[in-house]
């Protein structure tokens, strides 16, 4: 499933499906996988969880670098987001992003990229697990 899932991410990115619909297939893949089977283990989770969400974004004006280990992202992810949105300066670079499917991929262990976003006048946001 994690495979189907990075499918979507990159048609989500490369604006072949918007978000709403990426979130409706990755739903349906979840529960497509909802019946009863063996868990990963927790080895392998906490390696996962050592992992780092890197945030980076690129302006004329700004640059920003944000890394938060994975066992703190579901927390501050939305909440930061939130804020974000509210703040005049950073609007513009984050009210695209869709933040439930950021979590979504998370959840799903998911590495690499999950958000690329370029502007017409060069900025650019960048969100990775690595």
């Amino acid at each position: 499933m994690k495979s189907e899932i990075e499918k979507v991410l990159t048609m989500v990115q490369e604006g072949k499906i918007d978000t709403d619909k990426g979130s409706e297939l990755i739903q349906v893949l979840q529960e497509k996988e909802q019946s009863p089977t063996i868990r990963p283990s927790s080895h392998t989770s906490s390696n996962y969880s050592d992992k780092t969400l890197r945030i980076r974004v690129v302006s004329e004006s700004d640059n920003v670098n944000v890394n938060l280990p994975i066992k703190l992202v579901k927390v501050v992810l939305a909440a930061g987001h939130n804020i974000a949105l509210k703040i005049p300066q950073s609007e513009q670079y984050v009210k695209d992003i869709d933040i439930n499917l950021i979590l979504e991929a998370i959840e799903n262990e998911l590495d690499g990229q999950i958000v690329d976003v370029k502007s017409a006048n060069g900025d650019t946001v960048s969100i990775t697990i690595e």
